[in-house]
């Protein structure tokens, strides 16, 4: 199967659900896509809500895509790629509308940063996460605020500074990376459809200024993030970073 992106609208819900072969890693197209997908959907009326879920139920996001990363030849792509995170994070503030993580699997590295850039999180048991990127010789750079906002400083040092150890989806809890934890996947989507039937009732014009309450303190982001994005581009050229991904 091919990468994608799509959208299903039902009921004032809009389910944008997105695939890769590898894991559910992003790749520019795919970042590209989503920032587009979740920006129609910011002005479109019939979605009232916005879940945003991957294929399957093993590997939520694996981030970004080594193999892309692997063809990066100078500072400029590099640039630009880590900043196809920064636009999809910047969307999903911008957006107008609730987006409700719907987290089935892993996450790692830029996956954590989409997590975090929920307004509201469902997770699996399994639903483990890691912050790789110190591993491969860059750092979560352009993630970091969005986490950061989540979990704070403390628990941001702890995933960054152990990029190999897998925190799970308990220990997201009570960071505040998620807000509800399921054991099974018939509880996860249970508990999903309740939540966003109870959601999709309320004003959109409430929710929308709610939603300004939510992300204040990141009126900055829209410089930050792609200062950030340059400091992965220089860093992914790194003779460390190159060799560290061919052993991938």
């Amino acid at each position: 199967m091919q990468e994608y992106i799509q959208t299903k609208i039902k009921e004032g819900v809009a389910f944008v659900e997105f695939f890769s072969p590898k894991s559910n890693c992003f790749s520019s197209p795919q970042l590209k896509s989503l920032t587009n997908e979740i920006n129609k959907l910011s002005t479109n009326d019939e979605a009232k809500v916005i879940v945003l879920q991957s294929k399957g139920d093993r590997v939520f996001c694996a981030g970004a895509s080594f193999e892309e990363l692997l063809k990066i030849e100078n500072y400029d792509d590099g640039k630009e790629f880590f900043s196809g995170f920064a636009r999809v994070i910047l969307a999903m503030r911008n957006c107008p509308k609730f987006i409700i993580g719907a987290i089935k699997g892993k996450a790692v590295g830029g996956g954590v940063g989409l997590t975090a850039a929920c307004d509201y999180t469902l997770a699996t048991y399994q639903s483990g996460v890691r912050l790789s990127e110190l591993s491969i010789g860059i750092g979560p750079f352009v993630v970091e605020p969005a986490v950061r906002r989540k979990i704070g400083l403390n628990a941001l040092s702890e995933l960054t500074l152990n990029p190999k150890e897998w925190k799970t989806a308990l220990w997201c809890k009570e960071k505040g990376l998620y807000h509800q934890v399921y054991n099974t996947n018939y509880e996860f989507e249970k508990g999903l459809q309740k939540f966003i039937n109870q959601l999709k009732q309320y004003s959109p014009e409430a929710m929308a200024e709610i939603k300004k309450v939510f992300w204040q303190g990141t009126e900055n982001w829209h410089t930050e993030l792609f200062e950030k994005a340059a400091i992965s581009g220089k860093l992914v050229l790194s003779d460390f970073t190159k060799a560290t991904l061919n052993k991938k």
